[in-house]
Parts: C-alpha cells; sequence; structure tokens
C-alpha cells in the first residue's frame, strides 16, 4: 500500500546524482484511525509570527514555463514576534498542497505550525537566513528546522522554485505544478537538468535578496526594520544545499552557508569559498559523495563537516516524525529516513545547524562545534 508523503521521502533516489531529488506523482495519505500530526516545538525564547509573500520578477520569464512571461515565487519569513495574541497559528501548507497530499477521508490531520501568520515582529537587529529545500521538495519542508532559528531570535525566509516545486500556490487559489521534464535517458541528461535547475534557484535566491534588500509595506509591522542586511546566511536540503552554496559564491551578501544532505553542483566546485561553510551528511553521505570531496579541499574559510548516523537523506526535513507519525511501518521508511528516531534527530540537527548560525551571523560563541558532544553521540565529525 502506497502511502502520503512517502514518495516525497522515496524521490530523493529518483536521480543517479546523490542527495538530489526530482518532483513526482504525490500518493494519498491513509491511516487506521484519526490522527493529528505535529511538528517538534521551538525551543528558543521567543514567539513565532510568519507571513506569505507573492513575489514577481519582471526582469525574466519563467525558465520552466516560457509561455509565462515573468518569475513568480512564492516565500514564507518566519521571525520573533511581539505579540501572537489574536493572530492564529499557521497552517503547515497551503490548502492546495494540503489537498493534494491529504485527500479528505484519510484519517490524518496535517499538523499546525508555531509561528502566527502577520504577528507584528520584535524590536532587534537580527541576522537573515534563506532556506532552499530539496528539488522538488516545497519550502514547508524544513519548518522545523525553520522554526528553531526564528524562535532563537533569526529571521528565516524559505522560498518555494516554481515549477521545480510539485505545487505552489498563489493568492487566490491558483496553483504551479512541477513543469521539470520527464527524464528520457539521454547521456548526460541528469547533469543538465541539475544545472538548469540550479542557475534558476540561484537567480531565485538573488531575486529575493534583493526583494529583501527595500521596504515593503507588505510585510508585518516592525519586520523589515529588524533585518540585518550584513548578516546574511542560507542553508538548504539537497539541491538546496548545492544552492547555498552557489548563490554564496556570486553573491558575497550570504556570509555563511550551510548544506544538509546534498551533492555540490556548479562552479563553487572549482572556485571555492572564502567564507564559514557547513555541511551535514546522511550516514556514510560524505564519505562517498566525490562532489563534497572536491567541494572541501577549494574551501578557504571556516569548514565543518559533519556526519549524522543512522538518518538518511529525507531525514533533514520534517517527514522525519511526521511520517512515523501517520502510522507507516518503521521497515517502510528506512531507505529514506534512516533508523534515527524522528525527534531525536531534530533535536540533534537543531542544535548544530543553531551553534553554525550563532558562531558565525549571530556574534555567539559556544564550543558545540569545536568537537565530537558527549550530549550528542549521533553527530560524528568528519574528516
Amino acid at each position: 500500500m502506497r502511502h502520503a508523503l512517502v514518495l516525497l521521502a522515496a524521490v530523493a533516489t529518483a536521480l543517479a546524482l546523490p542527495g538530489t531529488a526530482v518532483a513526482a506523482e504525490v500518493p494519498a495519505l491513509r491511516s487506521a484511525g484519526t490522527v493529528r500530526l505535529t511538528l517538534p516545538e521551538p525551543t528558543g525564547p521567543h514567539r513565532i509570527g510568519t507571513v506569505a509573500l507573492h513575489l514577481i520578477d519582471r526582469s525574466r520569464t519563467d525558465p520552466w514555463v516560457p509561455e509565462e512571461v515573468v518569475r513568480e515565487l512564492m516565500v514564507q519569513v518566519w521571525y520573533p514576534a511581539r505579540d501572537v495574541r489574536r493572530f492564529p497559528r499557521a497552517p503547515w501548507v497551503s490548502p492546495a498542497f494540503a489537498a493534494l497530499i491529504n485527500p479528505p477521508g484519510s484519517g490524518v490531520e496535517l499538523p499546525l505550525t508555531h509561528a502566527h501568520t502577520g504577528a507584528p515582529a520584535a524590536p532587534g537587529n537580527r541576522p537573515v537566513v534563506l532556506y532552499s529545500p530539496g528539488f522538488g521538495v516545497e519550502r514547508t519542508a524544513g519548518t522545523a528546522l525553520v522554526e528553531e532559528l526564528a524562535s532563537h531570535g533569526y529571521i528565516v525566509v524559505t522560498i518555494d522554485h516554481t515549477h521545480d516545486s510539485p505545487l505552489v500556490e498563489f493568492p487566490g487559489g491558483r496553483v504551479a505544478t512541477s513543469a521539470v521534464p520527464p527524464p528520457t535517458g539521454e547521456p548526460g541528461e541528469e547533469e543538465r537538468l541539475i544545472g538548469k535547475a540550479l542557475a534558476v534557484r540561484v537567480a531565485d535566491t538573488r531575486f529575493v535578496l534583493d526583494w529583501l534588500a527595500r521596504p515593503h509595506r507588505t510585510l508585518p509591522d516592525g519586520l523589515w526594520q529588524s533585518m540585518d542586511q550584513r548578516r546574511i546566511g542560507m542553508v538548504g536540503h539537497s539541491l538546496g544545499g548545492a544552492t547555498a552554496a552557489e548563490t554564496m559564491f556570486v553573491d558575497r551578501r550570504v556570509k555563511a552557508g550551510a548544506n544538509l544532505d546534498g551533492s555540490m553542483a556548479g562552479r563553487v566546485l572549482t572556485g571555492g569559498l572564502d567564507r564559514p561553510f557547513l555541511l551535514v551528511g546522511s550516514d556514510a553521505h560524505g564519505e562517498t559523495d566525490e562532489t563534497w570531496i572536491a567541494f572541501w579541499a577549494v574551501l578557504r574559510g571556516p569548514r565543518h563537516q559533519l556526519e549524522l548516523r543512522d538518518s538518511g537523506h529525507m531525514s533533514f526535513t520534517d517527514y522525519q516524525v511526521l511520517l512515523p507519525q501517520a502510522g507507516i511501518p518503521p521497515a517502510d521508511l528506512v531507505d529514506a529516513l534512516g533508523t534515527i528516531e524522528g525527534g531525536r534527530s531534530v533535536r540533534v540537527q537543531r542544535a548544530y545547524l543553531l551553534a553554525f548560525a550563532d558562531r558565525y551571523l549571530g556574534r555567539r560563541r559556544g564550543t558545540l562545534l569545536n568537537g565530537p558532544s558527549a550530549a550528542y553521540p549521533e553527530m560524528r565529525f568528519l574528516p
């Protein structure tokens, strides 16, 4: 029996290039009884606000659907909130995406986030972190990690890469579905596809950076004023991690980056980086991925390479905790999620991602990145 969300976890193996995924049909979720899925509670001192934004880049046509004469994106900003009363908690995904993965009668209720829609921003001068999801994965897939950063004082901007994501819902209910061409088996096809997707994502990200640099009335009260444009970082999962590195290569506004289990691609593989970068791999990924070996050799700034024991490629998404809650047998999830317990996986990832952000963006020093920790034996330091 095929379960909802499982294919999103399994598509990571759809391309031969490790750590990438392609968009695919999403099967419906089934459960033996009604289950409300939940995301892990953030641990920071701040309540969280969030706002979804429709951005239009009029300087380019859509690279996946040339008939669309502008490039449209949906992004979501997560931030420390001043007051969350009277502001409802935001759903995990948009209504159209919820209907796609969880049709009526499934017996499963999708989670709410811990963020409150449109809440006013808490005052402060806060670092900004961009988040890019995996190829064929939606912007909400890293919510557990994103909320943790926001609860500790960061402003996080998650990006849906239209027509690469399986479904993007715009205001008014209009949707854009994946336009990634089906594979034909031609030599070099996968490399060309990844190269195109990476270039599109970098252009998307730089457009978002340009947009954030200007004040906008569409942002909640106090939010733009609290963004420190001099302290910008980026994190991504799978191809999103390669996007973070390549964006840093071409745009010095991004001061630090992190790749969660994604193979590297692009000019950064030979040009390298002179700013801090974090690599976190699933079990044995970093030791077997030749692109990581090449990338590591050309890093000239502070660098860290870690491996999360007993994890899988999709352990670095919310599916690590949501799929087991839906009653899916653990044996069906091993290939995508490994055998690490979901809640523990999220706690360990949060600790190290926050430590990296604090050290290189937050102006807070800690020791967690100095070497192995008895508190987190699951995280192995490489090489």
